[in-house]
């Protein structure tokens, strides 16, 4: 019987080249192939940070959005066409490991922290040996750019996605010690009301790009709502307790 290829979940850091594990680094040499998530004619954030670890004989296997971002007419729809994505995608990598070729495939951040690569696991990991390699993920990035410890002592962190409904937005951050909110781009002017309104403006830190050659700070009040990307995030640290 053929021996099935191994798949490798791996998270690539928030986009410093320098914060790959050496674990994350042994791994990409040595699979045959290295997938990665990827645009329509863009090179991809994940496949940048691991580029200069690549060797010409691996096979590069790009699996490119449908759909990114942009608006769809009805009776498109997004989550039908992004779940037949996964799908095709899943059955592509399948077919490497089928044949006996381990597959790396590659992932900002961490793959269980809200990347990608979870939805190929899903998909796969009952059928194939699958490991995978954690990587520092965005917020992690952000706070260390932003100097800012996340929670003290006993308090606890909430991940909140900018995409929730702005009621329950206010509950889950008004319940908060600290907060890392992400998934802004066009939510932002919502996430930016809530926070005025619960009078955690002045506590909240925003940070385009954490650890990336064209990262950015910028003060909440000057950021441009309808300009903040999608590798953006906003930070409301615990309250600093004196030891």
């Amino acid at each position: 019987m053929n021996r099935k290829g191994r798949l490798y979940g791996i998270g690539v850091g928030p986009g410093d080249p320098e914060l790959l594990t050496l674990k994350a680094v042994r791994l990409l040499k040595s699979a045959p192939v290295v997938a990665y998530f990827v645009a329509k004619g863009k090179k991809g954030n994940a496949f940048g940070i691991v580029e200069t670890h690549l060797e010409a004989s691996q096979t590069h296997l790009p699996l490119v959005y449908p759909v990114t971002t942009e608006a769809l007419e009805p009776p498109l729809s997004y989550e039908a066409i992004i779940a037949d994505f996964y799908d095709t995608a899943s059955a592509v990598v399948g077919t490497h490991l089928d044949a006996g070729r381990d597959v790396a495939v590659i992932c900002e951040g961490d793959p269980f922290f809200y990347g990608s690569y979870m939805y190929l696991h899903d998909r796969l990991a009952a059928r194939y040996e699958a490991e995978v390699v954690p990587g520092v993920c965005s917020m992690l990035g952000g706070a260390a750019v932003l100097g800012v410890p996340l929670v003290y002592r006993n308090q606890s962190l909430c991940v909140l996605s900018g995409v929730l409904p702005e009621d329950e937005l206010r509950r889950r951050l008004a319940d908060a010690d600290a907060a890392v909110i992400m998934k802004l781009g066009r939510n932002f002017d919502k996430v930016r009301r809530v926070l005025g309104e619960l009078g955690l403006a002045d506590r909240a830190l925003y940070v385009e790009r954490a650890t990336m050659a064209n990262q950015r700070i910028v003060a909440l009040d000057e950021v441009d709502p309808m300009a903040s990307p999608y590798f953006s995030l906003l930070v409301v640290p615990g309250e600093k307790w004196q030891r």
